[in-house]
């Protein structure tokens, strides 16, 4: 039979290559067979992180610029299309254009979807400290870091505090124990209040960006007790909410211990019965995503009832002899309910909606006949998680669950080939190995950039415990949800409350090994983009087919190249000699024995971040008692060896810095205080950090430079963003 070939023309990338009917097909590797679907949100992501990096926030020129930008990449394919057709242009370069300027539309559209969801969700921002009355309605109870019990506020009204002011929301951590208000319920209290803090240090996490998306205006604490206003109405989104707390509650009582707390979190998503002391052990062992609920849980309870009623049609096609049943079809149907049922049931929070749109546009493929499981339906997912909520590139949830899917994926095809060389008795214990690990490897590096720290026990406490959660678990709870009405879902909660306690069980002991975790360096914020990027162009498919294997390889090439200056600038890093808190309540100094705070007790959660950047498993008062600081407690002095010369450091608290009249500076020395100083200087030496000027800079940290020292500061002169 003669040669048949494809004639170049418009959308064609490439001639294809000669092929004869007696030719056998060449299987064609999972991410080439993607095609560029996969690169769009990496594209999107470009755009969104791009407007993340930006120091001052872009006006309306910017957006202007994105405009003009986007429309000519929407006009330039149609003009080289006309090029190619006449012949004045090659089909492979006309090919390349029209992706060159999907790219750059693709950058603008991701650029202008984060100002504009950043100006959607804008909310008043208390700006200043406040004390006095807080009145609002009961949106949310959680529990924090420090074990105390808080309330989300909504309809907030403050003392002499006009409404354009107000914030929308506020977040009041209860110091004293007390019965909590439900969902709904609108209660009043006196409260200090203040705005969300900024970076511990310059490139630290900044919780102002994460409270503003969330509409979060103000937090604070109450000592006095809660008093209700008016009780709940019973309609709208929070009577729901309180049907899901009553559930939880339900749970917890009838499991009980830690293990009913954790079950009702995978259930509905309340975490507020769980103590810190059970949050630190899963997070040691690396199973604290299994408390949130995510993409495993999402899919589990899918893929249960997928084959709960795939079993359940197949039984009916052969007693009743409905062979023309779509019983996939019908099954990917009803697990799509039950999924969208359990979204609603857990409070729909971002990481729940995020793992549902994966899970339902898997199940759509399903029932579309297409593959449920490829890069294809991974980028959908991605596109839509994406678009609706720009912000959510940022999250380490939303790196970690999709770079752990991309990579399963991407293992499918060699484990398809190895698999059939096994014993079959072996597979699915060699198969829950290869996940785990090629999970693991994938996250690891993201945790480490986000938390700071190495669970080196973790792959082995997901072998013990994931397939658990997908045995008894997750069918537990799908089971307790259909008997309920009957009266009998209490052997269902009985087989969850077993499986959670195994759960708690293994991280327990996973925890207590020797060197279960190892804190590391926080590293540069150029480290996670890079690694990012690389890891993209390394495992990515081609985006054009002629010179594919060489235009790969050199893809590849520049993405380990990536890859390695990641790892590099995180290696020789050097951490700030010292640093100085936004409020100047702490100061702490790097030495060869650690970093040593100036005070062993006060200055907040500033200097216990501090020694975890570092990679100091050292609490405060340990950290403070290694020699450098002397005086008395208010009044704080330790001399610093630099290259240049000598410094000497004095950090001036409470009553003794209002007392200061005169700062001598004979010899080069930072005074830092946590009051506005208007002491007179003796001397050109002195460099001042008080009140006021930390206020308007933020954290500082200072290192050794050539010309003196460097003074790297958190709230850099302009505009700033809008959650600055």
């Amino acid at each position: 039979m003669d040669s048949v070939k494809a004639h170049p023309g418009p959308g064609v990338l490439g001639a294809a290559r000669p092929r004869t009917a007696t030719a056998r097909p060449r299987r064609v590797p999972v991410a080439i067979r993607a095609g560029m679907l996969p690169w769009v949100p990496f594209w999107l992501g470009l755009g969104i992180g791009g407007w993340f990096l930006l120091r001052d926030e872009p006006g309306p020129r910017f957006y202007s610029a994105l405009a003009v930008a986007g429309g000519a990449c929407l006009l330039l394919p149609a003009l080289v299309l006309r090029l190619a057709e006449s012949g004045r242009c090659g089909w492979i370069w006309a090919d390349r254009c029209r992706i060159a300027c999907l790219t750059l539309l693709l950058v603008a559209v991701g650029a202008g979807l984060s100002g504009m969801r950043a100006h959607l969700v804008a909310a008043p921002v208390l700006g200043f400290r406040y004390y006095g009355p807080v009145e609002g309605r009961v949106i949310g109870i959680d529990r924090s870091g420090s074990d105390r019990m808080r309330l989300l506020l909504d309809q907030v009204q403050l003392r002499d505090v006009p409404p354009g002011r107000t914030p929308a929301r506020v977040r009041i951590s209860l110091m004293n124990a007390q019965d909590l208000p439900v969902p709904g319920q609108r209660v009043m209290l006196t409260a200090n209040l203040g705005p969300p803090g900024g970076p511990s240090e310059p490139g630290a996490f900044d919780f102002r960006r994460l409270a503003w998306f969330q509409g979060l205006g103000a937090i604070g604490y109450a000592r006095t007790p809660v008093l209700t206003v008016a009780m709940p109405r019973n309609d709208g989104a929070l009577a729901l909410h309180r049907l899901r707390m009553s559930l939880s509650e339900s749970m917890q009582t009838r499991i009980g211990g830690q293990a009913g707390a954790v079950s009702s979190a995978l259930v509905t998503g309340d975490r507020s019965g769980i103590s810190e002391a059970t949050n630190e052990i899963m997070r040691a062992s690396n199973l604290y995503h299994i408390i949130s609920i995510s993409g495993l849980h999402m899919s589990m309870l899918a893929g249960f009832v997928y084959a709960a009623l795939r079993l359940v049609g197949a039984t009916a096609q052969g007693v009743l002899g409905l062979r023309r049943l779509p019983v996939h079809k019908l099954a990917a149907a009803g697990a799509l309910a039950a999924a969208a049922l359990y979204l609603w049931l857990s409070g729909g929070g971002v990481a729940t909606e995020r793992s549902f749109i994966m899970v339902a546009v898997m199940l759509l493929a399903i029932m579309a006949d297409r593959r449920a499981v490829s890069l294809r339906t991974v980028a959908i997912a991605a596109i839509l998680v994406l678009a609706m909520a720009p912000e959510a590139l940022t999250e380490p949830g939303f790196q970690m669950s999709f770079a752990a899917t991309v990579a399963l994926i991407l293992v499918q095809e060699p484990w398809l080939k190895l698999s059939p060389h096994l014993p079959w008795w072996i597979r699915p214990a060699a198969m829950l190995v290869l996940s785990s690990a090629v999970a693991s490897i994938a996250t690891s590096p993201i945790a480490a950039i986000h938390f700071g720290r190495m669970a080196h026990y973790g792959m082995l406490a997901n072998l013990l415990v994931v397939p658990v959660v997908g045995i008894l678990v997750m069918p537990g709870a799908v089971l307790a949800a259909v008997l309920a009405p009957l009266g009998l879902a209490q052997p269902a909660l009985w087989m969850m409350g077993l499986g959670t306690k195994w759960m708690l069980w293994v991280a327990e002991w996973v925890a207590g090994l020797n060197g279960a975790v190892t804190l590391v360096p926080a590293p540069p914020q150029a480290v996670l983009p890079l690694l990012g990027i690389g890891a993209t162009l390394v495992f990515l498919g081609p985006l054009v087919g002629a010179g594919r294997g060489r235009a790969l390889t050199l893809r590849r090439l520049a993405g380990g190249g990536l890859i390695a200056a990641s790892a590099l600038s995180w290696t020789l890093a050097e951490r700030p000699r010292i640093l100085v808190s936004a409020e100047g309540n702490a100061v702490a100094v790097m030495t060869p024995a650690g970093r040593v705070p100036s005070k062993p007790r006060g200055g907040g959660f500033a200097i216990q971040n501090w020694l975890e950047a570092d990679g100091d498993s050292s609490d405060q008062p340990t950290a403070a008692a290694r020699k450098l600081w002397s005086g008395p407690s208010s009044d704080r002095l330790a001399s610093l060896s630099l290259p240049d010369g000598g410094l000497h450091v004095r950090h001036l608290t409470g009553k003794a810095a209002e007392a200061v009249r005169t700062l001598d500076c004979a010899e080069p020395t930072l005074v830092v205080s946590d009051r506005k100083l208007a002491a007179r200087k003796r001397g050109d030496d002195c460099v001042l950090l008080d009140l006021a000027q930390l206020r308007r800079l933020g954290a500082v940290a200072i290192s050794p430079g050539q010309d003196g020292l460097k003074l790297t500061p958190a709230q850099r002169r302009g505009a700033g963003r809008l959650w600055q």
